[in-house]
C-alpha cells in the first residue's frame, strides 16, 4: 500500500491540471547515490497493466512490481520548511540514508 497525504495529493493534482493531461504519477526507485536507492516520480499518461494502482484523495499512484517490494507502506507527503518545499517519503522498509538525504537503503 502507498499512502498519499492530502497535501501531496493536492500538489500532484495541481501539477496534472497544469499539464492538461495525465492518469496520475508513477512512484519508483532507481539505483543512485551513496546509499544505493533513490525515489523516482514521473507523470503517467499511459497505464501499464503490470503496475499496482493506489488511489487516495482523487489521485492515482502507479507502482511497478519490482519497486513495490521496496515501497510497500510508504507515506508520501508534500512539505514546506522555510524556503524549501518538496515531497517527503516515510518508508518503513528504509534501514538508512546517506548524509545528504538523496538516497536510502533497505
Amino acid at each position: 500500500m502507498i499512502h498519499l497525504t492530502e497535501s501531496a495529493a493536492q500538489h500532484v493534482a495541481n501539477f496534472i491540471a497544469g499539464r492538461g493531461k495525465g492518469e496520475g504519477i508513477r512512484l519508483g526507485i532507481k539505483t543512485s547515490g551513496c546509499s544505493g536507492l533513490a525515489y523516482v516520480l514521473e507523470f503517467v499518461d499511459e497505464t501499464n497493466t503490470h503496475d499496482q494502482v493506489f488511489e487516495q484523495h482523487g489521485v492515482k499512484v502507479f507502482v511497478d512490481p519490482k519497486s513495490l517490494v521496496y515501497l510497500d507502506g510508504v507515506e508520501m507527503d508534500y512539505v514546506k520548511n522555510g524556503l524549501n518545499e518538496g515531497f517527503e517519503f516515510r518508508n518503513p522498509n528504509q534501514k538508512g540514508e546517506c548524509g545528504c538525504g538523496e538516497s536510502f537503503t533497505v
